[in-house]
Order: C-alpha cells, then sequence, then structure tokens
C-alpha cells in the first residue's frame, strides 16, 4: 500500500469521501465547531496524506528490524503500533496548528477537535495498514508461488532432458551392430537398412527436445523401424499395428512406441520356433495398448528396464498421467494414454 503508485491517488479520493461524509452528517454543527470548510477539507487532507507518508517512510527501517518475511504476525503489529504513534501525532500537530494558530483557540476549546481528528487518524491508520498487509502477503504468497513453479519447471525440463539422453546411444550402437553385418552380406539391403535407419535416427533427432508429438508422426516412422527390426529377425518378430485415423491428432512421448517394442524384444525369446507377437492397438478410451506375448527368456539378466521407467517418468513429468504396466500369465501390457487437445491448450 505505503509503496503503490496510485497510493497518493487513494488518498485524495479518502479525504474528499471523509469531508463529504462530515457535511452530510453535519459534524461541524452538531459539535459547533466553527471552522470554514476549506480549513476543514485542508485538515482531513493533510492528516490523511502526512499518515500514509509518515508510514511510508517508516515501514523502510521497521523492514530491516523486523523482517516481514520472517516474522508473518511481529511485523504488522508493530509497523501498525507505530503507525498509530505516528497518526496520533500527526492529528495534535494539525488540530493545534489550525485551532492555535488560525482560530487563536484555546486548548480547551481544541479538546473535542483532538478527539475527532484523532479517531479519525486512528481509523485512517488502521485501513492503510489491513490494506498494506494484505497486499505486503498476497504479493509475497504470488512471489513464492512462482518461484516454486519456476523451481518445478526447471527441475521438470533437467529430468527430461536426461531422461531422453539416454535412449539414443543404445538405440545407436544396436543398429550399427546390425548394420555392420549386413555391409558384409549384402551392400544393397545395407542401403536400404542405411534409409531406414536414417528417417528413424533423423525422427529422434529433430523430436528428442519435444515433450510430445501427434501420434500420426510417431506412427510414420514405425514402419522403417519395423523394417530394421525385420532385417534382424525376419519371421520371428511379428508387429501388427490397429490405430485408425481418427487418433492421429493425440499427442504421445516420442518414440514412447520404439522404445516399448525394445523392450519386448529385450526380454522375450525371438526365434521362428518362438515368434514374438508384438500389437500396437487404439482403445476408445483415448489410450494405446501396446502387448506382446510372454516368452520370457531362461537366462536371467540383469535389467534396470530404463526404457520403460523412461516411459513412466515422462508421462508423469509431462501430463501427470499415468502408464499402466499389466503382466498375465500371458501377455506383457502396456497401456499408455493419449494426452487430447487440452494439453496443448494449457501449454501454449
Amino acid at each position: 500500500m505505503f509503496a503503490n503508485r496510485y497510493r497518493y491517488l487513494f488518498a485524495a479520493i479518502l479525504s474528499v469521501y471523509t469531508y463529504l461524509n462530515t457535511e452530510f452528517c453535519n459534524l461541524y454543527d452538531y459539535f459547533d465547531l466553527k471552522i470554514h470548510w476549506t480549513l476543514a477539507f485542508a485538515t482531513t487532507t493533510i492528516i490523511t496524506f502526512a499518515i500514509l507518508e509518515g508510514c511510508r517512510w517508516l515501514e523502510i527501517p521497521i523492514k530491516k528490524w523486523i523482517p516481514p518475511g520472517e516474522n508473518r504476525i511481529k511485523f504488522p503489529i508493530i509497523f501498525f503500533i507505530a503507525g498509530s504513534i505516528i497518526s496520533s501525532l500527526i492529528a495534535i500537530a494539525a488540530v493545534y496548528a489550525v485551532g492555535y494558530f488560525v482560530h487563536q483557540q484555546s486548548l480547551n476549546q481544541l479538546i473535542i477537535p483532538f478527539k475527532l481528528n484523532l479517531i479519525y487518524a486512528w481509523l485512517v491508520n488502521l485501513l492503510f495498514h489491513l490494506l498494506n498487509t494484505i497486499i505486503l502477503y498476497f504479493e509475497e504468497t504470488k512471489s513464492s508461488n512462482l518461484k516454486a513453479e519456476e523451481l518445478k519447471r526447471l527441475n521438470t525440463q533437467a529430468e527430461l532432458q536426461l531422461i531422453k539422453t539416454q535412449l539414443n546411444p543404445h538405440f545407436l550402437f544396436n543398429n550399427l551392430n546390425v548394420l555392420s553385418s549386413l555391409v558384409m552380406q549384402n551392400s544393397s539391403e545395407s542401403n536400404h537398412f542405411i534409409d531406414a535407419f536414417s528417417k528413424v535416427y533423423r525422427y529422434i533427432l529433430n523430436n528428442h527436445e519435444k515433450e510430445m508429438v501427434p501420434l500420426s508422426q510417431e506412427i510414420s516412422h514405425i514402419d522403417p523401424y519395423i523394417f530394421l527390426l525385420k532385417k534382424r529377425f525376419g519371421e520371428a518378430l511379428i508387429i501388427t499395428i490397429d490405430i485408425p485415423p481418427a487418433y492421429n491428432h493425440a499427442l504421445i512421448i516420442p518414440a514412447a512406441l520404439q522404445m516399448l517394442i525394445e523392450n519386448a524384444i529385450k526380454h522375450n525369446i525371438v526365434s521362428r520356433n518362438k515368434p514374438l507377437h508384438i500389437q500396437l492397438k487404439a482403445n476408445g478410451n483415448n489410450t494405446i495398448v501396446v502387448s506382446n506375448n510372454l516368452q520370457v527368456k531362461n537366462e536371467i539378466h540383469y535389467s534396470s528396464e530404463i526404457g520403460l521407467q523412461n516411459i513412466v517418468k515422462r508421462y508423469k513429468l509431462v501430463s501427470g498421467k499415468d502408464v499402466q504396466i499389466e503382466n498375465t500369465e500371458n501377455e506383457f501390457i502396456v497401456t499408455l494414454p493419449l494426452i487430447t487437445q487440452q494439453y496443448e491448450d494449457r501449454n501454449n
């Protein structure tokens, strides 16, 4: 309040409002006060502005002595008491100056004006301090919320970036091994492989900084990715996609489908005798279900399941939505929630 740029306008309006009320209530006639209206209005205005400025200057040392952020109760109480003392002195000085020097009245004649102006000064001081306390703690709360949101945003971005960097090296080295063997076997197939590989990797490079991408983009890179896998596993791997075009504009985590396919291949036997079936299917409740038949490898290797953890964590960080994971007797099922248009509107 005391630092607000509109404080003088507020004080002027308050002075006019107070004077008009005293005239409307015939206050001066009721107490038989002989004073010209210009002096009455001037006295009210002087007291109002003097209290405003007095408290404004008083606030600076009190804030240094009692920081409001550390003393949420003590600061407003001490400040109000100090303001009341200043307000009392201002009211007494104003009445004395007008009554004694202008009207040559005795101190006994000034008792009623002293009382009336002291009451007014205390009420003005109370009003100013109430407004100042409300504004002070509103701004403090707003600032704290902004800092918390900014910290949350920075932490989220940092964590997302850390998670995203874990995907690229694994994908790169895994496919370079396949490419190496193809180069030695068949140059034409290796060229086709390189073309598909470049499309998939370009997709990751172009979208790795994005939190979400349209589902249509995610699906479009699956075909060359499936080609890469088919060159490696042949008929041992069967992947079917059943996602209608109606879902194309929904949003999904970049490379989420690829990571789930990789996860299924990593943990299951993939052979001609025991083909691995992976299905990508849209549900009617804005979700994508990625499932595979269970034929877990006999040898148990340590697995951090980093790909699956990435997807779960990124969904939580970005949208607050949970990824559903179900491990039945015959199937491993992951249900990815699709982010609708409301997410885009909220983040624009």
